[in-house]
């Protein structure tokens, strides 16, 4: 079978199960198990998959008729400006993610080096992507998964930056280390019983650590403020992401631990999604 016959099977049985880009999944999945770049099977249609390959193949696309998302497939997602390590238990990068990065580069623009602490790293996708941008700056991340702390040294030895930041395994409540310019985190902020009604990708492949905010949403956003109030040096900032029905929830929080509200940013569907503080 040549790559183009390849891809329309497997674009045939994803779009039979109702996945969403069945197209470009297959795409994907083919590229990875050619170990090519997307762009290589556009121009090699007529090119011949042996029949391990065509193997391996079948088996990813049948995974993810299953809904297992693609970037644990492929094992890699790109986010801002770079492409990262992605392994099961960990939670994929999302692109509306991607406003805490343009909100930490606004708020560092003028300064030349920096601490950052990113409270729950998961790949290391938000601090790796800042780190990038600020050469002279430094970086600090802690997770209670050990799955996402060996996934972010793999990413942040892969990126060239191992030597500016270090990774700590540990719940926010037992981390007392250092004062930064900035603590950004993207926390479980789903309400528990909105968790089944995610979709079947998320909820039934992603991890549940980095999902369930408790009954409100705000159980683990509460943890994170009160800790940074004692960990940001003043006029330090917090960047928070929450979920689109939070904002007045998430403000009330803030001010009640004495921070002044900078900002809100929407997201690119226009929901609320990452309120910008400071501490003072």
């Amino acid at each position: 079978m040549n790559i183009h016959n390849a891809i329309r099977e497997g674009t045939k049985f994803l779009r039979k199960n109702n996945v969403k880009y069945p197209e470009l999944d297959s795409e994907l999945l083919l590229a990875k198990v050619l170990r090519k770049e997307r762009e290589y099977l556009i121009l090699n249609l007529d090119k011949n998959v042996n029949e391990d390959n065509l193997k391996d193949y079948k088996d990813l696309i049948e995974e993810r008729s299953f809904g297992k998302p693609i970037a644990y497939l492929t094992k890699k997602k790109s986010f801002w400006n770079s492409e990262f390590e992605i392994r099961e238990g960990v939670l994929i990068p999302r692109p509306d993610t991607e406003i805490l990065i343009q909100e930490a580069l606004k708020i560092l623009k003028f300064k030349n080096q920096s601490s950052i602490l990113d409270i729950g790293v998961g790949s290391g996708c938000i601090l790796l992507s800042i780190l990038r941008e600020k050469p002279f700056s430094y970086g600090t991340g802690i997770d209670i998964s050990n799955k996402s702390i060996n996934l972010s040294n793999i990413n942040a030895k892969k990126l060239g930056i191992l030597n500016r930041v270090k990774f700590v395994k540990t719940d926010v409540d037992n981390f007392y280390f250092g004062k930064y310019d900035l603590i950004i985190s993207n926390p479980p902020y789903i309400k528990n019983n909105e968790i089944k009604y995610l979709e079947n990708d998320v909820k039934n492949f992603e991890p549940k650590l980095a999902l369930d905010g408790g009954l409100d949403g705000t159980f683990k956003i509460l943890k994170i403020i009160k800790k940074a109030s004692f960990l940001l040096k003043k006029n330090g900032k917090l960047i928070l992401e929450i979920s689109k029905d939070q904002k007045t929830s998430v403000t009330k929080l803030l001010k009640k631990e004495g921070f002044y509200i900078n900002k809100t940013r929407k997201d690119y569907a226009q929901n609320d999604r990452c309120i910008i503080s400071s501490k003072i």
